[in-house]
């Protein structure tokens, strides 16, 4: 109803002023769900945010490392992987009998390449990637060569730094 001067009534109809008390079943629901709701955005934002802001990563500011092995311990057509700072490294005697000495990462994706005696190449066995023995990519996803270090042999000693 109007009344005379075109105003409704506070008191008629409809909840006017008044607030409705809210059950306590209603209320624990909504913060259960509300509670359910931040807690699977939490769950799916978490991993997205780790993966679009990667962790920092210290470089080893290692320039040069002396390897454990005599160069007689390395025979033909075989390598070894050995730590150079925070990375790996491989070093390998070619069929030939030279020491080279790479970066042990593969360039697609980082995983540990290996030197395969069986068709005297460096592998990568995750994405099947294949590295001349000049560690140049000739197969499969690796985008570039691999580094190569410098090899010495000081007597009973292999040095191996990385090129400047």
């Amino acid at each position: 109803m109007i009344d005379p001067n075109g105003q409704v009534p506070s008191d008629s109809g409809g909840s006017g002023g008044r607030r409705e008390k809210v059950p306590m079943r209603r209320r624990f629901l909504n913060w259960m769900l509300g509670t359910g709701a931040g807690g699977l955005a939490v769950a799916v934002l978490y991993p997205v945010a780790r993966y679009l802001v990667p962790p920092d990563v210290e470089e080893s500011d290692a320039s040069m490392v002396t390897l454990p092995l005599a160069p007689r311990d390395i025979a033909p057509n075989s390598g070894q992987i050995f730590r150079f700072g925070s990375r790996p490294g491989m070093i390998m005697r070619t069929p030939a009998g030279e020491l080279k000495a790479f970066d042990g990462m593969c360039t697609h994706l980082d995983c540990i390449v290996q030197y395969r005696e069986d068709i005297s190449r460096i592998w990568c066995a995750c994405h099947n990637g294949h590295y001349d023995l000049n560690g140049v990519n000739i197969a499969g996803p690796p985008p570039r060569p691999l580094q190569q270090y410098t090899v010495l042999e000081q007597g009973d000693k292999i040095v191996v730094s990385k090129e400047v």
